[in-house]
């Protein structure tokens, strides 16, 4: 959600910016936006909409060595030309760009206006502007201006402010949204993700809350926001430039889908311990008496991360015997939980960096709960917060909406039940035929990818025409559903809702018809019958079946189509399962003319509330 990069020392500011700019579109946006300091003084550009209108809207000599830039997610104000960052104080030297909340921004404005100071915006982030301005004119250097505004402002922030009365510096701060810099050669670099760095370094520095960085074109200083002075040294990268090419794919969203074989690979990458039948996830710290101790696991997450949560839930209580269960991070700490010392709190992640997410985490951890991370992104929020986890090392996701990462999750879920599970009531036998069938997925997951085309012409004929879509499933098929309705709703805007199979004759059957398909998900458990029952309900009103399964089933009239996938471990079949879901999503998508990379309304990562 929203994007900033900045650069200086580099020769040409402005490529470094709206190259950066494009990297960063994927996490969602509405308007962008740039401000350049060269040799007439600071200049800005902005503009509602893509980053391409605002580059075509760009003077042809513009240049200048110090710059930065913004793509902007509406959250005050509407996506307006004079509400796109960077936005300026009242004299016009000092820009600032911003991504997170001012929360407390009408008392600040009520202070400026006693100042004389009138909004230019209907943004909260001006306000910052005109504070940092204001201490600007009363003589203060820029790094202190800022600090000081910073000490007024409650909410949350990644920023990088210029002035063009002091040029030779970017100074940059954060408090609950990402922000890094970029170490290089004859330039140095900030931005709100190493993805719009990876062309220019790959050596990177991590703030973290409450502390403040002064960027130069061949140093930089960081301190904290009481000017206590840090000493942050460079880590590498290990995201590389390429990862962020489309490698001859029409989307993102396609290279992830198919990315999925080797990127469930990754994730069990000496992990798998035949000698012990277990799986070893160095990241966990717990031993075998911590394990024992364990009387509940409760997982946190967002959106696919919260889906992925409640199927490795179930594999959790599945393979272990310890009661699990998923919840929302978004509502998780409104309830006043009761935090339970023998419960080990799960927190799951893409980004790492989920508002939602590290606020449920700061809310156990607060009432003395031991948290773990399940996270992509290295060197994230959610990963310094947790301490302990496990990386799915799924790789940079570009397409907003979680493909890769969401597999990846999921098989990292197996891998812990695994490990917890040895621990407690899963015998060697059992432990051996959930390695071997872990260790089969990337070649199955290359088999149901290689059925694309079929999925591709069910996506065309029945589900791009439809007034709306049910997805149902039962216990491990449930989350597929809900992960189904998900991707479907994000890409195609196709209406779509996931219900537990036998939750549908209990109100959601009085909208089956055959204008609206059901998904239904076939797992060839012991619930197989069950679930053909629910078939026949759906087709008692003539609503169209489409069966994603793993069973011996006849494509015959009881279904609309049939999308199979290969038998795995009945545990490990709603991996899986959800792979012709996101083929069935994406294709629908492309029926419909969608932007499938950057939906409306959405962003990659959600860093505000």
């Amino acid at each position: 959600m929203c994007g900033i990069v900045g650069t200086i020392g580099s020769g040409d500011a402005v490529s470094v910016l709206v190259e950066g700019l494009a990297r960063l579109e994927y996490r969602g946006y509405d308007s962008a936006g740039v401000a350049v300091i060269g040799s007439s003084g600071l200049r800005v550009h902005r503009r509602a909409g893509r980053v391409d209108d605002m580059v075509a809207a760009l003077p042809k000599r513009l240049a200048g060595s110090v710059g930065i830039a913004h793509t902007r997610w509406a959250t005050h104000g509407e996506p307006t030309d004079g509400n796109a960052h960077p936005q300026l104080d009242a004299s016009g030297h000092v820009a600032v760009v911003h991504n997170g909340i001012v929360e407390n921004a009408p008392e600040l404005w009520a202070k400026l206006a006693a100042e004389g100071v009138t909004p230019a915006s209907d943004t909260d982030t001006e306000v910052i502007a005109q504070l940092v301005g204001l201490r600007r004119e009363a003589g203060l250097p820029l790094d202190e201006a800022v600090r000081e505004s910073l000490t007024l402002v409650a909410g949350t922030y990644g920023l990088a402010v210029v002035d063009d009365r002091q040029p030779d510096r970017i100074v940059v701060a954060r408090n609950g949204s990402p922000l890094v810099l970029g170490v290089g050669r004859r330039a140095h670099y900030v931005a709100s993700d190493p993805a719009a760095l990876v062309r220019h370094t790959d050596q990177i520095v991590h703030l973290d809350d409450h502390e403040m960085a002064v960027v130069q074109a061949g140093s930089y200083r960081t301190f904290t926001l009481d000017a206590r002075p840090t000493d942050k040294r460079p880590a590498t990268t290990d995201v590389a430039a390429t990862a962020f090419d489309l490698a001859g794919h029409p989307h993102y969203m396609h290279k992830e889908i198919h990315e999925q074989p080797a990127a469930v690979e990754r994730a069990l990458r000496g992990r798998l311990d035949h000698r012990f039948a277990t799986a070893h996830l160095g990241g966990v710290r717990l031993s075998a008496r911590d394990v024992l101790g364990v009387r509940r696991v409760k997982v946190l997450g967002c959106g696919s991360a919260y889906y992925a949560g409640q199927a490795g839930a179930l594999l959790i209580e599945s393979l272990s015997r310890i009661p699990a269960d998923a919840e929302a991070a978004s509502e998780f700490r409104y309830r006043n939980p009761v935090i339970d010392p023998e419960t080990l709190y799960v927190a799951v992640s893409q980004s790492g960096e989920t508002f939602d997410t590290l606020a449920a985490i700061r809310e156990v951890k607060r009432k003395g709960g031991d948290v773990i991370g399940v996270v992509n992104a290295t060197g994230s929020t959610v990963a310094g917060e947790c301490g302990s986890g496990v990386y799915i090392h799924a790789g940079p996701e570009v397409s907003v909406a979680s493909t890769k990462s969401y597999t990846s999750t999921v098989v990292a879920f197996a891998l812990l039940a695994l490990q917890l599970g040895r621990v407690r009531d899963l015998g060697p036998d059992d432990a051996a035929r959930l390695l071997s069938a872990l260790a089969a997925l990337p070649d199955q997951i290359s088999e149901v990818l290689a059925s694309e085309d079929s999925v591709a012409a069910v996506a065309r004929d029945l589900v791009a025409p439809a007034a709306g879509m049910f997805f149902v499933g039962r216990v491990g098929g449930y989350p597929v559903a809900q992960e189904g309705a998900q991707k479907l709703k994000e890409v195609s805007y196709v209406h779509a809702e996931a219900y537990p199979a036998a939750e549908l004759k209990h109100g959601p059957l009085a909208l089956v018809g055959p204008e609206v398909p059901t998904v239904v998900v076939l797992p060839d458990d012991a619930l197989l019958g069950k679930n053909l029952a629910t078939v026949e309900e759906i087709r008692a009103r003539r609503g169209p079946v489409i069966a994603v399964t793993d069973a011996a089933l006849d494509a015959d009239d009881r279904f609309a189509a049939v999308l199979r996938v290969p038998r795995s471990a009945p545990e490990l079949a709603p991996v899986l399962l959800g792979i012709p879901l996101q083929l069935l999503a994406y294709h629908a998508a492309l029926a419909l003319g969608r932007d499938v990379d950057r939906p409306r309304n959405l962003a990659k990562s959600v860093t505000v509330e």
